[in-house]
């Protein structure tokens, strides 16, 4: 069976990759687990997971708490909540078809844009909390 976490992070990255909304207003397919080196702003990496028993008496579960950042070196913060913005509508309340497990539910919980200690880098930060649960279990 496939961790729900790693399930959900690949469908999460799959629906923000075929966002062609959201890649226009990156420039191209710039999104990462781990940006290159000399990766082109702006970009989007994805962060922390955090995973904790959403588990009943009798039934398990998992709540999922999942960290995106943005990137940009534009003039100003706009970009960066443009593309937070793009980020919530391509993710918030979606039910994404997860390897062996249901999605119960998948809410944007925060978003934050900051200027980064570099003083030319903006940074945003956007986390999402799911559940999920085995698919044997809904189907039972």
């Amino acid at each position: 069976m496939t961790a729900a976490s790693w399930a959900l992070q690949r469908k999460i990255y799959q629906a923000l990759r075929n966002s062609s909304e959201l890649t226009s207003l990156l420039g191209g397919d710039r999104i990462y687990s781990q940006a290159p080196p000399a990766a082109q702003f702006p970009f989007i990496t994805l962060g922390q997971t955090v995973n904790l028993d959403w588990s009943t008496g009798t039934d398990e579960g998992a709540e999922h708490s999942l960290t995106l950042h943005v990137w940009s070196r534009a003039d100003g913060a706009r970009e960066v909540h443009e593309i937070l913005e793009m980020i919530r509508t391509v993710l918030h309340d979606q039910l994404l078809a997860l390897e062996d497990h249901y999605l119960v539910n998948l809410r944007h919980e925060f978003m934050e844009a900051r200027l980064d200690p570099d003083g030319e880098t903006m940074h945003g930060i956007v986390r999402y909390r799911a559940v999920t649960e085995p698919m044997q279990q809904v189907a039972a």
